[in-house]
């Protein structure tokens, strides 16, 4: 693949319209930004000493009350069995808690402690600074009704 210039943009028509249907389907588009943008980020995950599989985990529990494991999964963007091998690993570096739910016995409800959240609030920050540097491309207003936008899709 050749790297910039004319090759990234011989897939717009004159117009500015994408020619290929790769860059017009959202789902394609969606994903292609999305691996951009984490991989931009995912030197930090690393270079603070986690995975990305603990950092979307640590990221996903932060400033809330806890959640089961499937939620967690969903949230974490992390299929279940990769989930069951990293969460035990979490709690035995002291940064989550795993508990039965009193509501349902069957449910394990996980909860990050304050050794984790304060090993990830760092993180947190520095992602936020990010996505405002991604972000700093579009006029404010576009920013926002992006997320907006992107939230509303998932919801």
């Amino acid at each position: 693949m050749a790297a910039g210039g004319a090759l990234e943009r011989n897939w717009l028509m004159q117009s500015g319209e994408p020619t290929r249907f790769v860059h017009r389907y959202l789902a394609s588009v969606l994903a292609q930004a999305s691996h951009r943008i984490s991989a931009e980020f995912h030197v930090e995950v690393r270079k603070a000493g986690l995975t990305v599989t603990e950092w979307r985990v640590l990221g996903s529990l932060i400033e809330g009350e806890g959640e089961t494991v499937g939620t967690l999964a969903e949230l974490a963007v992390t299929k279940q069995p990769t989930l069951s091998k990293v969460l035990p690993r979490l709690e035995s570096q002291g940064y989550i808690r795993m508990r039965t739910s009193r509501a349902d016995r069957r449910q394990t409800l996980v909860t990050i402690t304050p050794k984790g959240a304060r090993l990830i609030s760092g993180l947190c920050d520095r992602a936020m600074e990010h996505q405002r540097r991604v972000l700093s491309k579009l006029d404010a207003d576009h920013a926002d009704r992006l997320v907006d936008m992107l939230r509303a899709i998932i919801t």
